[in-house]
């Protein structure tokens, strides 16, 4: 859904395309090395046919509950629509970057402009020559507001706190290199493999007092005071918490946008909005026709606004309360048959998501097996077992740079880290391989 759900300017994936696909169905023609948004778009459909799924897939169905019979060991899903369906096995594809998140603002309401998300953008609406404020710098806006800027008359970027931005090496490939992997054996692959293993070193980095990460706070630092001037302080452009504790952004237009003279950052919190402008805490009035969130997503609440209910009416919501946790990221205890890919703590900083969703694809699949062939009416993991799971988890994550004093969406408003892997992405492929029956209360079918 991410694909298809942010078709804004400049849309493109922050990990190389050859790593940013499925192992099993690779495309050997990426005609760059970081794929835009049409481009991964493009495969994922083709994927789709290329596996005969369309016929699998029930489109514009949106579920809003799902409630688990213990005595039939079955869900029952209810969908917008009002019809009920019925699964031995219910499982998640939802993710934790697909709910557009606007916070609250005072007034918002009566704007009287155009307003949108970045994950909604409106192609109707033309930027060209207009007043444009955007609030928030995180992952979308680092690619949006350089085209952005380049056609709006005026553009204001209401910022709450700078970002950590490397270069991406990112390029087109020839027409010899695509060649060379579309011929020769296991090219493809190889390149593959490079790239895994030269994220995966990255992990070091976010290690809490990471050297490489101090190197690297040190060196970039020293670049961006070179661009530090009254209209651009250096609070606009440095940070002030270590690389890593958030999301660490690549681009290489992004602080050329910011120098444009159309283009303006404000670091004055907002304090409410009126008709036609925005005013913020310092008293000044920015008046704009256009109002851009690039505010990023609902990342921590998981399966919300869904209802899902468990064994002896166990709501998973509440369950929820203070931080989403899973064992493994895919099953939750008192939910049996349920089960997540890209659950709690299985985000990365460092690698790819596809590689990680793959692992767990692969352990839901050993579940289901079990259940088929040991004629189970349901698996349930144990609390003891998921209780001590996250309890290993939240204790490496100590050690992150995560936990530092930043506000970030790797965390929950208690300060629990909920979405990250603190580890290697090699470790959780590995745990991964071995399902473990003995972890799962087992209920046979009557």
């Amino acid at each position: 859904g991410t694909w298809r759900a942010n078709t804004y300017p400049g849309a493109a994936c922050d990990v190389p395309s050859h790593l940013y696909s499925f192992s099993f169905a690779p495309k050997k023609d990426w005609t760059r090395k970081f794929a835009q948004q049409p481009e991964i778009l493009s495969y994922f459909e083709d994927v789709t046919d290329r596996y005969d799924l369309r016929h699998r897939i029930r489109f514009g169905t949106e579920a809003t509950s799902a409630r688990f019979d213990e005595d039939a060991g079955e869900w029952h899903v209810t969908v917008a629509d009002g019809t009920s369906l019925t699964a031995d096995v219910l499982i998640s594809g939802l993710g934790q970057l697909n709910r557009p998140f606007t916070p609250e603002i005072k007034g918002l309401a009566e704007f009287g402009g155009d307003v949108f998300h970045s994950a909604r953008w409106n192609h109707d609406i033309d930027l060209a020559g207009r007043r444009v404020g955007v609030i928030g710098n995180g992952a979308s806006t680092v690619q949006f507001l350089p085209p952005t800027a380049e056609v709006a008359g005026h553009l204001t970027l209401f910022q709450r706190s700078a970002n950590w931005i490397l270069p991406k090496p990112d390029r087109e490939f020839s027409p010899l290199e695509r060649r060379i992997f579309r011929n020769v054996p296991f090219a493809e692959r190889l390149f593959r493999w490079n790239i895994y293993w030269r994220l995966e070193k990255n992990f070091f980095f976010m290690r809490r007092g990471s050297r490489l990460g101090k190197l690297i706070e040190r060196v970039a630092t020293k670049e961006l005071r070179k661009i530090v001037s009254d209209d651009l302080p250096a609070e606009a452009l440095i940070p002030d918490y270590p690389p890593g504790c958030k999301r660490i952004l690549i681009s290489n237009d992004y602080y050329a946008a910011l120098l444009r003279p159309n283009v303006e950052v404000e670091l004055s919190h907002l304090d409410h909005i009126e008709p036609g402008a925005v005013v913020t805490a310092d008293g000044t009035r920015h008046e704009l026709d256009v109002l851009i969130f690039g505010t990023g997503f609902r990342s921590t609440e998981f399966l919300a606004p869904m209802e899902v209910t468990g064994r002896h009416g166990a709501d998973l919501n509440t369950a929820w309360a203070k931080g989403a946790k899973a064992h493994l990221g895919v099953a939750v205890a008192g939910f049996p048959n349920f089960f997540m890919l890209y659950g709690p703590n299985t985000n990365l900083g460092h690698n790819s998501i596809i590689f990680m969703i793959e692992a767990q694809a692969r352990y839901i699949t050993r579940a289901v097996r079990e259940l088929r062939d040991d004629r189970l009416a349901w698996l349930d993991v144990r609390d003891d077992v998921m209780d001590l799971y996250n309890t290993r988890i939240q204790h490496n994550a100590d050690g992150t740079v995560w936990v530092a004093d930043c506000d970030s969406w790797y965390k929950n408003e208690h300060g629990v880290v909920t979405n990250n892997w603190p580890a290697f992405t090699v470790s959780y492929w590995k745990r991964m391989r071995d399902f473990r029956s003995h972890e799962f209360v087992r209920r046979a079918r009557t």
